[in-house]
């Protein structure tokens, strides 16, 4: 983004200095490049086909949410935790510590976990990277996208262990959410769970015909028991709007229900799918042929591939955010 770019006035916002700053943590939702570029998916052809044009690390065609978090708050989507040594003229908008994969817990991945990534976030304020005077006008997002529930499953837990799964994932978002407001972060945004049950990877049974309602009542219990512990946390702290919970199972929810407002035609089928069960997006055989498909046009279909909205998919929810709780960002 060139000088004159960055010097357009921002309407929709009173200049307050220091300047805003996003501290990014989390998953795939919100990863903007931290994952390693030999690995599945976002570093790989055709992620990123329409925007940056090329695969550039985010788990999508283009724009993730942590994209039109920025947007509004009016910065440049922040740099990427990897990236931090090489464009250090990047961290006046803050950073982006999430990695694709990842759960709140260890997962299958061997990326860090979201109290790992608080842990470097927490580092580069000790070195001075971040004073405290950057994060008088600091806002974090914390995206919990269900890689936990992922892994609880693939690993043989019980549905009868479920509910207290939930409950210990939930505490363990909240002490997160806790350690951030004490790091010295002003206002602390949290995704509640989307429809699990309406992704791909739960609808392909059906093909992409019909959400399952099992996958969603547990997350309509995972976000009933994070809202209670999110309400607590505000009646504690001194001004009673420093957390805000992103509901993304309504937004999602309405966009699914109502995918013609937004332009989009294919609501539950995602535009980028394997050949086959055993490919992927993205997935190439070993004389390096393509065994994926891309659909037609990418801005009509809600979701990109098995998991992930495409930036049509996002920018829909995030739409649907700007009425509701995105207000609470401005102080």
């Amino acid at each position: 983004m060139g000088p004159i770019a960055e010097a357009r006035p921002n309407h929709h916002h009173q200049h307050s200095y220091p300047s805003k700053k996003l501290f990014v943590f989390g998953d795939s939702y919100a990863d903007t490049g931290n994952t390693r570029k030999n690995s599945l998916g976002s570093w790989k052809q055709p992620y990123g086909i329409t925007f940056p044009g090329k695969p550039a690390g985010r788990f999508s065609d283009g724009r993730v949410l942590t994209d039109f978090i920025a947007k509004y708050l009016g910065v440049r989507s922040p740099l990427p935790y990897k990236f931090r040594k090489v464009m250090p003229q990047y961290l006046k908008y803050g950073m982006n510590f999430a990695y694709g994969g990842t759960g709140v817990f260890d997962t299958s991945v061997s990326y860090p976990n979201m109290t790992i990534q608080i842990d470097f976030f927490n580092q580069l304020i000790q070195e001075n990277v971040f004073t405290p005077s950057d994060l008088t006008n600091s806002v974090a997002l914390v995206s919990v996208a269900g890689n936990d529930y992922n892994f609880y499953l693939s690993t043989n837990g019980s549905e009868q262990g479920f509910p207290s799964f939930i409950a210990s994932l939930v505490n363990q978002i909240t002490t997160n959410l806790i350690r951030l407001q004490k790091l010295g972060v002003k206002k602390i945004v949290v995704d509640g769970l989307e429809s699990l049950g309406c992704l791909p990877i739960a609808t392909a049974p059906t093909s992409f015909q019909r959400c399952n309602s099992t996958s969603n009542d547990l997350v309509i219990l995972h976000n009933k028991l994070l809202n209670q512990s999110v309400t607590k946390l505000n009646q504690q702290s001194k001004d009673h709007t420093t957390f805000v919970i992103l509901d993304l199972y309504d937004s999602f929810m309405s966009v699914l229900n109502d995918p013609s407002t937004n332009n989009i035609k294919d609501q539950l089928k995602p535009c980028c799918v394997g050949v086959s069960s055993e490919y992927f997006c993205g997935s190439v055989d070993e004389n390096n042929v393509k065994k994926y498909t891309v659909c037609k046009n990418p801005k009509s279909a809600f979701f990109w591939d098995l998991f992930h909205p495409t930036q049509a998919g996002w920018n829909a929810v995030y739409n649907k955010l700007q009425k509701g709780a995105l207000h609470q960002l401005q102080y």
